[in-house]
């Protein structure tokens, strides 16, 4: 890689170059990315289609574009591989992608957004700029059919790249399970939308993967999620129910826990009784005694005295 060309003191090329030898240290078997030869910031990547998923056993290509802040600045992502989940050669939006930059974590890397793009892949598309709604044997074929080969992109070091990439992801990539359309009709009758939003509730609690070395991985539910996104901060706490339940004793009758908080109110009333004729008693005896100076100061006091 012409490391010579860049400035090893920008943050950036620092970054990209560390996460380079990550993945070169630590492949994986579910995927392969790799940056040009002569741009660093343009990388080329496959996936494995996940596990028991009309996408199993498929290698889809894309592109990634990090940006010159990465990573205070989120990559770009786009398909090459008809996929029948995403649009192909269109950059996708997901709250990883600089479609949301609101949402990205400098924290997460390549390594990051790969993984969860493979969790992003059997979940519903809900309406999402770049997503597909094909249906089930639709992907099942098209997965058959990226394995054949590698798309055409680009000049021919962008080729070379994904053909490479292409082979390693063959080796580590199983065939496609074979699902006959009436296997299929029997294994699931019926398929509705409860099925994907299923998946998509539980990828709420799917770790992201190993990312940037030195810092902790993120979780799906950092906002790693598919536009339009679940607000599930808005949802009711749940400590608020366990103050409520700790509250309620846990043995005796029932009718206990209604009878103390009963004599504690009828006690306070008659305590404010008591305090407020106790009041009313000391203000007389006051008023009383300034009265009697007020007779003694003004002379009275003495009239009153010889009159008698």
């Amino acid at each position: 890689m012409a490391e010579d060309k860049y400035n090893l003191k920008n943050p950036a090329v620092k970054r990209i170059l560390q996460e380079v030898k990550e993945l070169q240290s630590n492949p994986s078997d579910d995927f392969m990315s790799l940056p040009l030869e002569e741009n660093i910031f343009e990388w080329q990547f496959a996936i494995r289609g996940p596990r028991d998923s009309e996408f199993e056993g498929g290698i889809y290509h894309g592109r990634i574009q990090l940006p010159a802040e990465y990573p205070f600045k989120p990559p770009s992502f786009m398909l090459l591989t008809p996929n029948g989940r995403f649009e192909t050669q269109t950059k996708i939006c997901l709250s990883i992608s600089n479609h949301h930059p609101e949402h990205w974590q400098p924290s997460w890397s390549v390594r990051t957004a790969l993984v969860a793009l493979i969790a992003f892949m059997p979940t519903s598309p809900n309406g999402a700029l770049g997503s597909l709604d094909y249906t089930k044997e639709e992907r099942r074929t098209l997965a058959v059919k990226s394995r054949e080969s590698p798309p055409k992109y680009g000049n021919p070091e962008r080729q070379k790249l994904i053909d490479e990439i292409h082979e390693y992801m063959l080796s580590k990539t199983s065939s496609v399970p074979q699902h006959s359309p009436s296997q299929s009709s029997e294994e699931h009758p019926t398929e509705t939308k409860t099925e994907a939003e299923a998946e998509a509730n539980q990828q709420d609690s799917v770790t992201v993967g190993a990312g940037y070395p030195g810092i902790p991985n993120p979780t799906l539910n950092e906002r790693v999620v598919e536009e339009p996104p679940v607000a599930a901060a808005k949802a009711y706490p749940y400590p608020v129910a366990t103050r409520l339940v700790r509250e309620i004793p846990g043995e005796g009758p029932s009718n206990q826990p209604l009878r103390r908080p009963e004599m504690r109110v009828q006690r306070s009333v008659v305590d404010d009784r008591l305090f407020t004729w106790a009041a009313v008693g000391l203000t007389i005896a006051i008023l009383v005694l300034l009265f009697k100076k007020f007779i003694k100061s003004s002379g009275h006091g003495a009239v009153f005295m010889d009159g008698s």
